[in-house]
């Protein structure tokens, strides 16, 4: 009897739970190193557009910097300031990071790979990316300094603004494709048209993505100029680093979305066959390489934005544009019949 509960104990709760925990590793254990050699791919790229030779010193081609940046912080001592709030000043970081992993619950990285395949995925990444402005506001009041609150109000203002944006965004994928599923959301075959309709909600969608990112032309939050770091100015040791792991994690996040959204997830680019030779992850992390790539080349080449240019640009541009092209998406793919859901043939309503 007791083998016969154990044995429907490890096929009915144990077996199911290490099958979960394996997917999240598999998930998490590749973003955290990839998140550590961003930050090694960010200088070096950043380094050729300006002349110079970026990190060269610490192992070959200097690859061992972000380890070696990894341990001088880790030995860092963590201060507080005497005036913080203690538990939310540690919170905060810890908030940052901790949402940066949990919305990659969702995001399908090859066809029959994704930790949670729910329905409602592309709300469930709205709604985590709409929390994470709460780490930077924590961060910004627990600190009890004047320069991290300004920080604080800015981003919470800044993020606010694009994801306005970015919600208008996701209504027009969602027009195009009918589903809230992001697996449904990729393999949907939609007709060439509809991905050329798409193309400027794309642009739209990475420029939110760099405001939403706090990263360089929008990163008013942290303006080394006049807030001296912003939000995270107080901040030493690991709870420095965690907010600078959760910015590069988030880039990594924007990126996933926009290459699930736009660029065909896990299928090769155009839909050309004799590309297929590649597993599907392999196109979907050089997608994402390659849209993390506009991140730091749109740093190395623009200067930063005023902050009342930055809030005109989203409000006064960005809202009425995407309010307008949701609009006439839906009214062109009603007109082609394109329509998710719509049935071929509409019957007209006589009267009697």
């Amino acid at each position: 009897m007791d083998n016969i509960v154990w044995a429907d104990l490890l096929n009915n709760y144990i077996m199911p739970l290490l099958v979960i925990v394996g997917r999240i590793l598999l998930v998490v254990a590749p973003l955290i190193i990839s998140m550590a050699y961003l930050t090694y791919a960010e200088r070096k790229v950043l380094a050729s557009m300006q002349m110079r030779q970026g990190p060269m010193m610490v192992g070959p081609f200097g690859l061992l910097q972000p380890i070696a940046d990894g341990l001088k912080l880790l030995g860092k001592e963590t201060i507080i300031p005497s005036g913080a709030n203690r538990v939310v000043f540690v919170m905060a970081p810890m908030l940052t990071f901790m949402l940066s992993l949990v919305a990659w619950a969702v995001i399908p990285v090859d066809a029959h790979f994704v930790v949670s395949n729910i329905n409602v995925g592309i709300l469930y990444l709205f709604a985590i990316s709409s929390l994470g402005v709460y780490g930077i506001l924590m961060a910004g009041w627990a600190s009890n300094s004047r320069y991290a609150f300004l920080g604080g109000l800015r981003s919470a203002a800044q993020m606010v603004s694009y994801e306005v944006s970015i919600g208008l965004v996701l209504v027009t994928v969602l027009l195009t494709t009918g589903s809230l599923n992001l697996t449904t959301i990729v393999e949907v075959d939609k007709p060439f048209w509809v991905d050329l309709l798409l193309f400027p909600m794309f642009i739209v969608f990475v420029i939110s993505a760099l405001a939403e990112t706090n990263r360089a032309p929008f990163d008013l939050p942290e303006g080394e100029s006049e807030l001296v770091g912003g939000y995270n100015v107080e901040y030493s040791s690991m709870t420095f680093a965690l907010f600078f792991l959760g910015e590069y994690m988030n880039m990594i996040l924007m990126s996933a979305m926009t290459t699930v959204l736009f660029l065909g997830g896990w299928h090769p680019p155009f839909g050309i066959g004799f590309l297929s030779f590649l597993p599907g992850f392999i196109w979907f992390m050089l997608k994402v390489c390659f849209v993390l790539f506009i991140f730091i080349w749109t740093r190395a080449t623009l200067p930063r934005y005023r902050y009342d240019q930055l809030m005109r640009l989203g409000w006064k541009v960005f809202l009425p544009f995407t309010l307008v092209w949701v609009v006439l998406t839906a009214g062109i793919l009603l007109y082609a019949g394109a329509l998710p859901g719509m049935p071929d043939v509409v019957t007209p309503v006589t009267g009697m």
